[in-house]
């Protein structure tokens, strides 16, 4: 039987969740996060071994090793893996599960964090700012300091439930991947709606004399959003499909904007 050792206490892994937000400070294409994650385990890896010198020296050895996960998902992987070194489990088991599940975790945060929950609120807080409210950063800084401070909740959780969250993340993690992709995709395109905008100038004459413009008749009436939602698609295109520079389809809309506008038709 692995022999317990038993000793870390809530401070400890508080501590382990605050110093996780260093994860990125020493990163490199090497080892990637393999530096910060190190560090901020450090502490409890001594507490845990105390005077086992050569144990220490292993853990550390095996901690160096690389490892590319989600900044703001990190605390749980570091909570369940030192669960398992007081627990005395074999280095070839925790090395295997950090292995295993750093590649899973960072799918689950990105699809969370960077292409759901930030896109919302960065929409919302720009909202409020391009009216002149101040709610608009403190809206966003606010947010950000709640996920900081969730480091220390994601942490402890990963150290209470041990190896039981491996089953909870294989069971759930495809689940909440493409629930928080779909929420995310809703999002991007109630934004292009609200924030891409392209109206056109040209105005034609029917039976009677009578002068419509083609965007409210046809655009705004029959396919409202229509021209946003097509140039918004060119651009994915462009980019996924033909590797063109954003830079260069940055560049590209700022000039055609301008010929549109010389020649009338925007």
């Amino acid at each position: 039987m692995p022999e317990s050792r038993k000793v870390l206490t809530d401070k400890d892994i508080t501590m382990l969740g605050i110093r996780s937000s260093l994860l990125q400070a020493s990163f490199n294409y090497e080892r990637m996060q393999a530096g910060g994650w190190t560090w901020a385990m450090l502490p409890a890896l001594e507490k845990v071994y105390k005077d086992d010198k050569e144990g220490l020296a292993e853990a550390m050895k095996d901690n160096l090793e690389f490892i590319n996960t989600h900044p703001n998902f990190v605390g749980f992987l570091m909570g369940l893996l030192m669960s398992l070194e007081e627990g005395g489990e074999t280095r070839e088991l925790i090395k295997g599960l950090k292995v295993a599940l750093f590649g899973p975790i960072a799918g689950i945060g990105d699809a969370i964090f960077w292409f759901t929950l930030l896109p919302i609120v960065a929409g919302i807080s720009c909202s409020f700012a391009s009216q002149g409210s101040i709610l608009g950063p403190i809206i966003f800084v606010g947010v950000y300091v709640v996920i900081w401070l969730l480091r220390i909740v994601w942490t402890r959780l990963g150290y209470q439930l041990g190896t039981k969250s491996i089953d909870m993340i294989k069971e759930n993690s495809e689940i909440i991947a493409n629930s928080a992709t779909i929420l995310g995709i809703t999002v991007i395109g109630a934004l292009i709606a609200s924030y891409v905008s392209i109206q056109l100038l040209p105005v034609i004459t029917v039976d009677g004399g009578i002068e419509v413009a083609v965007q409210e008749a046809f655009f705004d009436k029959i396919f409202p959003n229509f021209l946003p939602m097509c140039y918004t698609l060119l651009m994915f295109y462009l980019l996924k499909k033909k590797q063109v520079s954003p830079v260069v389809l940055i560049l590209g809309t700022i000039v055609l904007a301008i010929v549109c506008s010389l020649i009338g038709l925007l």
